[in-house]
């Protein structure tokens, strides 16, 4: 729950740009940002917060997060339960979307439309050094509850939601997205996690992502998880993780995740709480390597630097050939199936301006990333994207950020040709991927404004443009207009 701090600002309003954007965003803790209500926040800021300049040698438990909230500190029960190792948060996240241009003609179920998505939020950190004395150890359960539907498949697109927030929620009041258990060791230089987990919570993570409401960022990079085994919120599976930090700027993380079978659909995992190995396929393993220096003189020049693979030793289909090496869309038999996939992600993030007299959060950040997948178990063969996000540069408003980003995904040779053959037979109703067309590739251009508009509340008006909708180049350029709303409530 908040507490009474010098208040912190920062949100978004959207930005009318259907030109090409550049990716930038902001570190630092001078100023509250939307993505401060990311439920995952907490433990995608344990991955980018360097160790501290003199860290103990013994365990120790990192500091909670702690964002500006509507109701700071109601009668004073967030003060008392922090200190008694206790933080509750609860937030609300809407995200609105609107075509402002027409479908494509010729597809009787695609029309010009618009959509609400949103979820509230609970996070619930527990010390229990504080509680009973277990040195260096917390858990920490998030639970989500989700709503609405998004307005990007209105116009044919299946690959980038416009509305993030949208889906694998379950459509239940309460469902639980992750619960585990961290020992830190070592002031930090090592760190234990095990319990249901939230694999891009950890691996291929940045708060900086959801900056943005398409979901081709925000959360993560969408292909990261283009393989359905792979746990991206609000979805999570049995897993373990070990975080090693062999000096203050540097850390090499690796683990185990339980490949389990429709982790985003409602027969399995509707409500999170199904905690039996029925349907456990295999194990999925992510290694990950880092570096997060400061630069300048005054260390105010923060980046992130990541590069990673995961092997993933779960049944996958191929994207062309059948079980006796023919084109499946041809002979009309199953696809053959591998039983292990790869995928690799090379990120990057850095401040390269910070106003001598602006806070920790002002300044101009770029970021970009590559991430490539097996072309013959992936839909998305590979995704680059660029942007740039600037804080602090209107006059009287020094925590709002304007933003930009590109994304540029590349689909599987395999999946284009699959397409070609189901088209030249005429049996276009049996397309994968709910392609209407040939899949080739697909750009999405977001820009927002994000605005501050009381402590803990935020608004964030925003433009999407969709380039090639679902990768496919028959459908027409989409358009969308539409507002974020955060909301911190405590």
């Amino acid at each position: 729950m908040g507490a009474v701090r010098p208040p912190r600002a920062s949100a978004r309003l959207g930005l009318m740009v259907p030109a090409a954007c550049l990716t930038c965003a902001t570190h630092g803790a001078y100023a509250q940002s939307p993505q401060d209500i990311n439920p995952l926040y907490g433990t995608i800021q344990r991955v980018e917060t360097p160790l501290m300049a003199k860290p103990s040698n013994g365990p120790v438990v990192p500091k909670f997060e702690h964002p500006d909230a509507l109701f700071e500190d109601p009668m004073g029960l967030g003060s008392w339960l922090r200190h008694r190792g206790i933080a509750v948060l609860l937030s609300n996240t809407n995200e609105f979307a609107g075509a402002i241009t027409k479908p494509t003609p010729g597809f009787m179920n695609y029309r010009q439309g618009s959509s609400n998505a949103g979820q509230f939020s609970t996070v619930v950190h527990l010390n229990w050094e504080k509680l009973v004395g277990l040195k260096g150890f917390a858990t920490h359960t998030v639970f989500t509850s989700r709503y609405g539907t998004t307005a990007n498949r209105m116009l044919g697109d299946w690959l980038g939601h416009a509305s993030e927030i949208y889906g694998g929620g379950g459509n239940v009041v309460v469902h639980l997205v992750m619960a585990y258990g961290e020992e830190n060791l070592y002031g930090g230089r090592l760190a234990i996690a095990g319990g249901r987990m939230t694999e891009s919570a950890d691996f291929s993570a940045s708060n900086l992502f959801c900056n943005f409401q398409n979901n081709s960022m925000c959360g993560r990079p969408k292909s990261f998880t283009d393989n359905p085994y792979v746990a991206a919120y609000p979805a999570g599976e049995w897993g373990f993780r070990m975080r090693g930090r062999p000096t203050r700027y540097t850390y090499v993380q690796t683990g185990v995740y339980f490949a389990e079978n429709g982790i985003y659909q409602n027969a399995q995992h509707r409500t999170g709480f199904k905690f039996n190995g029925a349907n456990i396929k295999g194990q999925i393993a992510p290694v990950e390597l880092g570096w997060e220096p400061s630069f300048g003189p005054r260390k105010a020049l923060p980046g992130h630097y990541k590069i990673g693979a995961q092997l993933i030793s779960a049944p996958t289909a191929d994207n062309f050939y059948d079980t006796r090496d023919r084109p499946y869309a041809a002979t009309r038999k199953s696809a053959m199936q591998h039983d292990k996939t790869w995928n690799a992600w090379l990120e990057a993030d850095q401040k390269i301006y910070a106003p001598p007299k602006g806070g920790s959060d002002a300044g101009t950040t770029l970021m970009s990333g590559f991430v490539y997948n097996n072309k013959r178990t992936a839909l998305r063969e590979w995704e680059f994207y660029v942007g740039a996000i600037n804080r602090g540069y209107i006059p009287g408003r020094p925590y709002d950020a304007i933003n930009v980003i590109v994304s540029y995904t590349k689909i599987a040779p395999g999946v284009s040709a699959t397409d070609a053959i189901f088209l030249q037979e005429g049996r276009a109703r049996f397309l994968p991927n709910h392609a209407t067309g040939i899949q080739s590739y697909a750009t999405i251009v977001e820009a927002n404004y994000q605005y501050r508009l009381l402590r803990g509340a935020f608004l964030s008006p925003d433009c999407e443009v969709y380039v090639n909708p679902n990768g496919q180049k028959n459908l027409r350029t989409g358009v969308f207009m539409g507002i974020n709303a955060k909301v911190q409530i405590f």
